[in-house]
């Protein structure tokens, strides 16, 4: 335990990290390696929309992935992880796109190739809640039953009135109904909101992370959101249409947000980046580190910790 008594840390954290859960799994230093898969989306070829959500780039959120077969991506990545960590053990992780939007065989290739790449200890899927089709997800709970796998799902917002102005062309309904689908056979489930998007106040925000604390997902992604060149999001931004997060502001939403969930979820992500050279807003976000620190702080100022707020 650590010395601020909160149980999941060993490095005086105040909530559950997905470092300490790696390592507390694996025994050392794990590293995710984001991989396009050449998936389109549903809501990009015209079958619920066209162009993606307002604030998604034209790469379907794999700004940092490279060209290359599954294995030379994997290989590229490897050695721009070792030039972070010294690890061998690595989580391919299909980010790009839509990962589950694929004919079966198809994805049952990609799947298998990167879990032979030299390694490779798990898997992570990321996906829309609305593209879970049954041979899908029994595929998926096969691999779940003989590696570490985990399905990345985007909720962003519980709010359907704000998802549909954000064009994710699906609602809170279907979130729910692909997350039992997954959850139902076993399969961990990472969920993905975003903090800043327009028409929403904190305790909108609020609201989504206390409804999805009660569903006690395995793993969450906590992004900011960026305003990025190229985007729909762009365009509304430059018409005046919204104004973006401050730093101060997203600290304590996140930090309000962490105490409602209960000490077992896991946090990939507490904060999100954007490519540098495409983000219009917000600039302080290009200072990931400070952010982070400022978390850490804030927990601490407030004498809290992750599950504060959980009501089970």
């Amino acid at each position: 335990m650590a010395n601020n008594g909160f149980c999941y840390s060993d490095t005086g954290k105040r909530y559950h990290t997905y470092d300490y859960f790696l390592r507390r799994r694996f025994g050392q230093k794990v590293a995710k390696l984001p991989i396009d898969g050449g998936f389109t989306c549903p809501n990009r070829d015209g079958t619920k929309g066209i162009g993606g959500c307002a604030f998604c780039s034209g790469s379907g959120s794999g700004d940092f992935c490279v060209s290359g077969s599954v294995t030379q991506q994997l290989e590229a990545q490897r050695g721009v992880m070792r030039n972070k960590w010294k690890t061998d053990a690595f989580i391919p992780y299909f980010q790009s796109g839509t990962g589950t939007y694929a004919p079966l065989p198809r994805l049952l290739a990609l799947w298998d190739e990167a879990l032979r790449f030299p390694g490779a200890v798990g898997l992570a899927v990321a996906t829309r809640p609305d593209c879970l089709p049954d041979d899908v997800c029994d595929a998926l709970a096969e691999i779940s039953r003989r590696t570490f796998l985990t399905v990345e799902l985007g909720l962003q917002t519980v709010n359907d009135e704000v998802a549909l102005k954000m064009g994710r062309g699906h609602g809170f309904t279907e979130f729910v109904s692909g997350f039992e689908k997954l959850r139902s056979r076993g399969i961990p489930v990472c969920v993905h909101i975003i903090d800043g998007l327009p028409g929403e106040s904190a305790d909108d925000m609020l609201k989504t992370a206390s409804v999805l604390a009660g569903m006690r997902p395995d793993f969450v992604k906590i992004h900011l959101l960026h305003v990025l060149e190229g985007t729909r999001l762009a365009r509304i931004y430059s018409e005046g249409g919204f104004e973006t997060m401050t730093k101060e502001g997203y600290v304590s939403t996140v930090v309000s947000q962490i105490e409602l969930f209960p000490p077992e979820t896991v946090f990939e992500r507490v904060t999100g980046d954007g490519r540098g050279e495409d983000l219009i807003a917000p600039r302080w976000s290009r200072r990931k580190r400070e952010a982070l620190n400022a978390i850490d702080a804030e927990f601490r100022r407030r004498v809290t910790c992750q599950g504060a707020g959980y009501v089970g």
